[in-house]
């Protein structure tokens, strides 16, 4: 990153967390997981597009939604420059990211338990 941390508040957690629903729910992806802490996201999200595509997408809207809430202005840097991305292929796989998404992070923040995406 370029600028001072960006640290996500209650509040910033909530924008971030609905955001994601969005994006996930206008893309058509399934959104199986989040977890929106003060200083990153952790999502697990079924969908055939690269997850460049959906690490791309999630951090723009939710920056734009960031900006409309009035809690951000539009100049301040928010995340890295990339991210981790993965292709779960095995169903144990994604019952292994489910599970650490909610509940290998420490105390909850905001959360969001969707779905599996095989039920």
């Amino acid at each position: 990153m370029t600028a001072s941390p960006f640290h996500l508040d209650r509040a910033r957690r909530k924008v971030v967390s609905a955001a994601i629903q969005e994006t996930c729910a206008i893309r058509g992806w399934w959104l199986s997981a989040a977890h929106i802490r003060s200083t990153h996201v952790h999502v697990v999200i079924a969908t055939e597009d690269k997850p460049e595509r959906v690490l791309i997408d999630i951090k723009s809207h939710a920056s734009r939604a960031l900006v409309k809430s009035g809690l951000e202005t539009s100049d301040r840097p928010k995340w890295s420059e990339h991210g981790s991305t993965r292709w779960l292929w095995e169903e144990d796989e994604v019952h292994r990211a489910i599970d650490y998404v909610l509940n290998g992070q420490g105390d909850d923040m905001e959360v969001h338990r969707g779905p599996e995406p095989w039920k």
